[in-house]
Formats: structure tokens, sequence, C-alpha cells
């Protein structure tokens, strides 16, 4: 057969870089509109069903824990974004490399296509949060979506104008690739803004659930603050931590938004003498209470910022522990684990003997005077003082469970942490700042301590090597809150360390060595490095 009865489409060339440039574009074109078809569906479907949530969630799941915390020191709470910036740039990667492969393997380009939305469908069915099958259509739809789309451009640099001798050649369709590239994806991107600005109807329920809720007056209200609590001191946060500025961790890439009105709660498990399911309506016609509690993070360093104090309102968790036939170790219960199960999966295990000694322990729905945010828990989550919060704090509670530690292993203690930590006593310096340059004279040096449930009883600041002074301490709003204290310190030219370190109630003052936040919460003297200068 000689080149003039050669079937064209069988003419091997070389690609021009041109079209090696094109096809890479459209690989990134095909990957953009599978997601914004994905993300569009899945907000029809539900939200975290959506491939980068998906696949997000997997990788936080199987990330080390060590990672985890290097991520949380760097990024704060950006992590999450930051996690999701990640994927969609390895994404973009992977489909620039797919392009390129197309143009050789058209059929092998699309099938990569198609197998990268089936791991996002697997990653979605197989999450803790998963509800159905269901979960898998929005990865299997966007992958047909962009699967398709990468088979018709590539199509157009392999096929030839009319009138043009053969693939490949300067005469390859690309004015039709670029038209096809461009009006599918701004009719990609057109669809997902008009999902977005449609909403989500889980989503939209959600949210007129939480607008339409009215929380009870509680039949126990928190004491006042007293008046001396709260320190005037420019720098120091404030005594009552604003639900906006309110710490933020967990593995949640999208934030559960859940519909109040079908929220349940089962109580179950170990020592449970009649299982129940209540309803937030059966739960908030219960007895309610109101404390100010001081919450914490085991990811927090010392002297960071993951740390808050609030008001929360909800009702006691002993009561309802003890009506369901619950009795704590101590009193010959069988259950030493009370694991609290999230709407997204999150596992949770508490000391039964913790939740039933007389702390406050609550599953809360206010905060601040507001029913939850949907970032910290709406419509239900726990609040136990004295625990770190990966022991104690579950968010959008959905289930608990009596069991025992030798049973069950919750979510952060396969990972490195430990299955109990109660809170450790620190404290902090919010002002100066480390690396400020205050002037000569009077400075206030000030900041906050804490030691939930066993309360502060003494803070001590340091200046350099000199002897430890006595800070004034603020009054004590509880022993389940921290406590501001202020140190008048007459600074002098030059370069100064600070240190503070806090006592508790029961008499024990903070150790000097630093610790690491694995495996049950970091502790050690927080210091500061300031310049003051001479007037």
């Amino acid at each position: 057969m000689n080149d003039a009865t050669r079937n064209p489409r069988e003419t091997h060339h070389e690609p021009t870089r041109t079209d090696r440039l094109l096809a890479a574009l459209g690989g990134l074109v095909s990957a953009y509109v599978s997601l914004a078809v994905a993300d569009l569906v899945a907000s029809r479907v539900r939200p975290e069903a959506g491939p980068v949530p998906a696949v997000g969630g997997a990788v936080v799941d199987r990330t080390p824990a060590a990672l985890k915390e290097w991520a949380i020191r760097a990024f704060g709470e950006s992590d999450k974004a930051v996690l999701q910036l990640g994927i969609l740039l390895l994404l973009a990667l992977l489909a620039l490399a797919v392009g390129l492969l197309a143009l050789r393997h058209r059929a092998l380009g699309t099938a990569a296509v198609a197998a990268f939305g089936v791991l996002g469908a697997l990653a979605a069915v197989t999450r803790p949060d998963s509800e159905s099958a269901v979960d898998a259509v929005p990865s299997l739809v966007g992958a047909a979506a962009g699967a398709l789309l990468l088979y018709a451009l590539t199509g157009r640099l392999l096929t030839p104008r009319p009138g043009t001798a053969r693939p490949g050649t300067a005469g390859a369709d690309r004015r039709g690739f670029l038209v096809v590239a461009a009006s599918t994806g701004l009719a990609a991107t057109g669809a997902a803004a008009l999902g977005r600005a449609v909403g989500s109807p889980v989503q939209e329920n959600a949210a007129a659930s939480r607008d339409a809720l009215r929380l009870p007056r509680p039949d126990s209200p928190a004491p006042a603050v007293p008046a001396g609590a709260r320190l005037d001191v420019p720098g120091l946060g404030p005594f009552v931590t604003p639900n906006r500025d309110f710490y933020r961790v967990d593995t949640a890439l999208l934030v559960p938004k859940v519909d109040a009105d079908r929220w349940r709660l089962r109580v179950h498990g170990l020592g449970v003498r009649a299982e129940r399911t209540l309803t937030l309506r059966e739960l908030m016609a219960r007895p309610t209470v109101e404390r100010d509690i001081t919450l914490c993070c085991v990811s927090n360093e010392v002297g960071g910022p993951l740390v808050g104090n609030a008001r929360w309102l909800g009702v006691p968790l002993a009561p309802l522990l003890r009506e369901a036939g619950v009795r704590p170790p101590s009193e010959g219960g069988p259950a030493d684990q009370l694991v609290a199960r999230s709407v997204d999966g999150m596992t949770i295990g508490t000391p039964v003997e913790a939740v039933m000694d007389g702390r406050d322990a609550l599953l809360a729905f206010g905060m601040n005077g507001e029913p939850l945010p949907f970032a910290h828990g709406f419509p239900v989550r726990m609040v136990v003082p004295g625990l770190y919060g990966y022991v104690s704090a579950c968010k959008w509670i959905e289930s608990i469970e009596l069991t025992t530690f030798d049973a069950y292993d919750a979510y952060w203690v396969p990972r490195g942490w430990a299955a109990q930590a109660p809170v450790k006593t620190q404290s902090r310096i919010d002002t100066p700042r480390a690396g400020a340059s205050p002037a000569a004279g009077t400075v206030m040096v000030a900041g906050v301590a804490w030691a939930q449930h066993r309360g502060i009883r003494r803070v001590q600041v340091r200046i350099d090597d000199g002897p430890w002074q006595d800070a004034r301490l603020a009054a004590e709003d509880g022993a389940d809150t921290w406590r501001q204290w202020v140190h008048p310190w007459a600074a002098t030219p030059g370069r100064h360390t600070l240190t503070v370190r806090a006592t508790d109630g029961t008499g024990a003052t903070q150790p000097e060595r630093r610790t690491d936040t694995m495996p049950d919460g970091a502790q050690g003297w927080h210091s500061v490095v300031v310049t003051v200068e001479g007037r």
C-alpha cells in the first residue's frame, strides 16, 4: 500500500508543539468541566458527596497525625482550604498529563478521566458519613461529562480540517478546538454559578431550621460574670470569645449543615436499659442549664490561640444517661467510655466517669445567646469542661454509645493520641506580643490562664532571669473558665524575655519544660521576647 491509498486516520505523525499545548489545555478544561458538573450535581444530592470533599476527607483520614499537627501549626484554621487547594493543583497537573496522553491514545486518555471519576465515587460512598450509593452520582456524572469533552476536544486535534492533507498538520481544526473548549468551559462556569446561587436544598432546609429555632430560657441560668473578671487592658483578648472568633479544629472539609427538624440523637450500648432516640424538640423540653465554659484544643501549642470561652446553653448529660439506666464505673456500671458519633462519621471517646461526676457536661444547642453556629456543631454538640475537645466536644452529634476503652478506639486513638486527656494547666501572654517594641516605662503585661474544672489559683511573671512576681488575677467566674491576669512592668530599654506560669486550684504549678501537643496536650511555660525602646 502506498501513501496515496493509506487511510489518513492511520497515518503516524509527530504532534507539533502547538498540538501538545492544546491537548494539555484540553485535559485541563475537561477536568474543570468535570468538577463543575460534579459540584452542580452534588448541590442537588448532598454537598459532601462532591469529589473534592470526598477525596479530601479520605486524604485527611489517612494523613499521619504528625503531618496534621504540622498543618494546624503552619496554616491554623486555613488548613482545610490549603488541603483543598493542594488537591485541585494535583488534579490540574494530572489533567495536563491526561490531555497529552489522549493526544497519543485517545481512548486511553478518555478512560483515565472515567477512572478518576470512579475513584471519586468510591471515596464518596466509603466515607463514614455516606448515606447511600447515591453519593457516587456526582463524581460519576462529572467524570462522564469530562470524558466526553476530552474525547471531543482531542478529536478536533486528530481530525484534519476539510481541505488539509492529514491529522497533526497545521490544518488540524484548532479553531474548532478552542471554540468547543471555551463554550463548554463558560457553560460549566455558568451552571456551577447558578447552582451555587440557587443553593442546595439540604443546606437551605438546615439554614431555615436554624433561623426558626427559638432557644428556651434556661431553668438554671449562668451566674452573672463578676465585674472584676474582665480586665481593661489594650491587647488582651475579651473574656467571652465571640462566635465568629471562636477557634474551629475538625476534619470536616465542608461544614455539615444539619436540618434540626430531621435531627435525631440515639442513646444505646452497654448498660443502657432501653435504647432511646430523641428529637431536638424533646431534648430542648428537658431542664436546661446555661454555663460559662472554656474549651481548648489538644493541638494548641504553648501560648497558642486554639482556646476560647463561651456561654453554652443545653441540657445536662448525666441525668439523661441515668434515665437510660447508665451508671458510672464508680457505681458498678459496665461501661467506662461514652462514644459520641458525629453526622460526618467522627467518633469522640469520653470517660463515662467524667460526664457523670457532677461537672457541667452538656448537650449544648446554644452558644453566646444564639443557636449553635453550623461551624460549631448545630444543632447539638457535647461540651465537657476539663477535657480536651478531641475526647469530649463532639460537634454535630447524632449518637451516644456506651462501651469500654478496651472494646473500642475512637477516631484519634489509632492515630497516636491518648484515649483520655484532661486539660493541662496553661497560661499565655497576650500583650505585649512577641517581637513588640514597647516604650520604656510602665508596660502592662497581661494574658489568660486556664485549668478547666480545677480553676486558677495563681499566675506569676518573670522578667528575664529575675525573680517570679505575682500577677494580679481578675475575679474568677468559675473553675471551668479561664482567668485574665495583668502585671505592671517597669520596662527598661533593651531586649527582654517575659515568661508566665500558672498554678491551678489543686496547688499544682505548670512545669517549665515544654512538650509537644501529642499525645495528650502541650505543657510548659510561655515566653515572649520584646525590645523596649528608650524614650
